[in-house]
């Protein structure tokens, strides 16, 4: 199949979880986000909402509807491709620390409880005293409701300007990376940052993740562990491994000779694939362990001998 699209194409996804649909979302210079329906050969959707050319795509792992695009425009846009526009702008300004905090009980019960313990007497001055105001309240509450949901409806992504120009980075989001269990999002931008995003709740994590270089005018592929521990990163010319939790660099592997570009994680056989502009796909492993002491010694010389080589003296 030949899809021709509007410019360069920088990136294209399919989705891991999708058993409904058979559709590739395609990035390009254009600042549309395009589906192409391999079934049909034809193009299906067009999201519109990028200020600048799409440079990163990502499908959510837990939704087959969810799809998340990086543009050059420093944007993270999340469209449901069964409705019109996006529906969450991720906004670095918009943070909570750490992992997702743990659900805290409304204390309105209580309050109530601690209003029913006061006397009658106490009840009923407060109600004199707030009686000549009741009326007003009540407007008052009705027009901070009809406020609100006008402010809500005002301030809905694909409606204002201030929150369509909300920012990921400042720069391309030249990468995306959702977790296995779907419930944070990593992005890389040409601003050599690495952020974590709590996909529920939409805020920045605010992990420092060590200094890192990263190229500015080409996509990055990121991967991550299942765990989620790890996320390898290209920089420049080598890949590093950073703690996902805590940002600090755990491993740097270096063997190519040129820029980085992608990485991919094998959890099966827990390898890693780099692929860079040497030309050259590296295959990263564990390393095996050494010979121990506690080896036999003859062991040890039929691992010597073959080692060793037949040339001549």
């Amino acid at each position: 199949m030949d899809f021709k699209m509007p410019g360069k194409v920088y990136s294209a996804a399919m989705s891991p979880i999708a058993t409904t649909h058979m559709l590739i979302a395609t990035g390009s210079a254009d600042v549309q986000v395009r589906l192409c329906d391999i079934a049909s050969g034809a193009f299906t959707h067009t999201l519109s909402g990028h200020h600048d050319g799409i440079m990163s795509l990502e499908w959510s792992t837990s939704s087959e509807w969810i799809l998340m695009s990086g543009g050059c425009d420093g944007a993270i846009r999340f469209w449901d491709i069964r409705r019109a526009g996006c529906f969450l702008i991720l906004d670095q300004l918009r943070s909570q620390l750490g992992r997702r905090p743990p659900i805290i009980d409304s204390t309105t019960d209580n309050h109530q409880k601690n209003l029913g313990r006061s006397s009658s007497s106490k009840s009923y001055s407060v109600q004199q005293r707030t009686g000549n105001h009741k009326k007003q309240s009540k407007g008052l509450r009705k027009s901070l409701t009809m406020v609100r949901g006008h402010t809500q409806q005002k301030v809905h992504p694909g409606m204002s300007s201030s929150q369509n120009r909300k920012t990921a980075h400042y720069g391309a989001v030249t990468g995306l990376r959702t977790t296995t269990d779907g419930m944070h999002l990593l992005s890389s931008g040409s601003d050599s940052r690495l952020r974590l995003w709590d996909i529920d709740s939409g805020c920045n994590t605010l992990v420092n993740f060590e200094a890192m270089r990263l190229q500015t005018s080409k996509p990055l592929q990121l991967a991550v562990t299942d765990d989620p521990s790890l996320v390898f990163i290209p920089c420049m010319s080598s890949i590093k491994a950073y703690n996902t939790w805590s940002g600090t660099t755990f491993q740097t592997f270096r063997g190519h000779y040129d820029h980085v570009n992608c990485c991919y994680y094998n959890s099966q056989d827990q390898e890693l694939y780099t692929g860079s502009n040497d030309r050259q796909i590296l295959v990263w492993s564990p390393s095996t362990p050494a010979l121990t002491e506690m080896e036999d010694d003859d062991k040890r010389q039929e691992g010597f001998a073959a080692d060793e080589d037949n040339w001549s003296d």
